[in-house]
């Protein structure tokens, strides 16, 4: 992840700060928000959103994850709220060893032929 460098470190950042920061724009933010439910920035009286570093962190994972990692915001989801290892676990135990052996050979020949196609 991404570490944030600001200039001038402050308990609570506007909308537009974090924008500025993280490279995207503040309607992208605000979907964000309905999209995922950890990212929840506190409003202040006025109702301008507030957010602390903690909300720029998740947003930096978010964009990682989106942006970097190419997952869809359904699986950007699943991987920040823990599901992502339970479903891994889960499927890996569907699997008879026999099964186990044979999807092994497969991914080894995916690969052998991802070598071919690359040179």
């Amino acid at each position: 992840m991404v570490d944030t460098i600001l200039k001038i470190k402050k308990l609570y950042y506007s909308i537009g700060e974090v924008s500025e920061v993280t490279g995207l724009k503040a309607y992208v933010l605000r979907y964000w928000e309905t999209e995922f439910k950890q990212l929840a920035p506190p409003k202040n009286r006025a109702g301008n959103r507030t957010y602390r570093q903690k909300d720029i962190d998740l947003i930096q994972k978010i964009k990682d994850l989106l942006y970097q990692q190419k997952f869809t915001i359904d699986g950007a989801r699943n991987v920040l709220g823990g599901k992502d290892n339970m479903i891994m676990s889960q499927t890996k135990n569907k699997f008879s060893d026999k099964q186990k052996v044979i999807l092994s050979k497969i991914r080894e020949e995916l690969k052998a032929i991802l070598l071919v196609i690359n040179e």
